[in-house]
């Protein structure tokens, strides 16, 4: 089956699909790459309704616009474990842990981030000026 595919193939098809399989694998390794998250922080329609240290094992129960959201903090990752929303799609994200990780209710106005802790030689601002 995958040679009869194969050979109906033209040299861009296949170049198009080894350039697409190495950004597969390129993206996968910049993904697992990133550093450990330090902080979680939970907003709601842009205000910051809950924050804490990924470090501490906790549960959070954050209302929304469709009811309680519960999120829960354990073993240096967070994740959605309760939602009223019609999909549970923010259950199914899974756990986050590393530093610009996002999970989102979007029915229920949440979203939730992996924030990471300053590292030693990151200066403690983005900008300088005179």
């Amino acid at each position: 089956m995958i040679a009869a595919l194969w050979s109906r193939t033209t040299v861009l098809d296949r170049l198009v699909v080894v350039l697409l399989l190495a950004l597969v694998v390129a993206s996968a390794l910049w993904a697992a790459q990133r550093p450990a998250g330090a902080r979680v922080v939970v907003e709601r329609d842009g205000q910051v309704v809950f924050s804490a240290p990924l470090s501490e094992p906790r549960s959070a129960r954050l209302s929304g616009p469709l009811g309680e959201t519960v999120i829960e903090i354990e073993d240096g990752r967070a994740r959605v474990i309760s939602s009223p929303c019609p999909t549970k799609a923010c259950m199914g994200m899974g756990p986050a842990s590393r530093q610009g990780d996002l999970l989102a209710c979007v029915p229920n106005h949440l979203i939730v981030r992996i924030e990471g802790g300053r590292q030693e030689d990151t200066p403690p601002y983005d900008l300088l000026s005179r």
